[in-house]
């Protein structure tokens, strides 16, 4: 059974449960609450077609086992730039302090590839000792001709080896994460 806990505008505001956490975290409009969504197999993340509608820390209890974690997007959305740095704020001091997360999973279109803001994040983890995974999204999409850079694994200590490659709406891709939570 998947409860939605609650949306949280402060780090300091997350229940402190028992739970080990996997959090979501990309650009905005990458596909992330679709991506949840389609792991858990239940609408329960907020999708839209606008960049930045997830504008709280989102939290999905998963059968009383593991909690599921939807931040806000970074990069592209239209808000303020002060609320932007905000919510880069809240992302890095969750990132820094949450002792219940167990794996990050760093989400980038596949159709454009990481984008210097998805490298920064990259790096900003490698710097902290955070363990990230790259989830590849909407490869079933059209690539686009512009070159696409490399992720260099050797180049990123913290980052686990494997990159991921989903798609949401043709539900592939979906099973390692699900084995790494620990969900059906």
């Amino acid at each position: 059974m998947i409860k939605f806990v609650g949306g949280f505008d402060r780090v300091a505001g997350l229940p402190n449960t028992q739970f080990p956490e996997y959090a979501f975290v990309g650009r905005s409009n990458v596909g992330k609450s679709s991506l949840i969504n389609a792991v858990l197999g239940q609408n329960v993340a907020r999708t839209s077609n606008t960049p930045g509608r997830t504008q709280t820390l989102n939290l999905f209890n998963v059968d009383d086992r593991v909690m599921i974690v939807d931040l806000p997007g970074y990069g592209y959305a239209r808000v303020s730039r002060e609320t932007a740095i905000q919510w880069l704020g809240r992302l890095e001091e969750y990132l820094l302090t949450r002792r219940q997360l167990r794996r990050l999973f760093v989400l980038i279109d596949a159709r454009i590839g990481p984008r210097d803001s998805d490298v920064e994040l990259m790096e900003f983890c490698d710097a902290h000792g955070i363990s990230y995974q790259v989830v590849y999204t909407k490869k079933d999409k059209r690539v686009r001709e512009q070159a696409q850079r490399e992720i260099n694994h050797a180049a990123h200590p913290a980052m686990v080896e494997q990159i991921l490659e989903t798609s949401a709406e043709k539900k592939t891709g979906l099973e390692p994460i699900r084995a790494i939570i620990g969900i059906k």
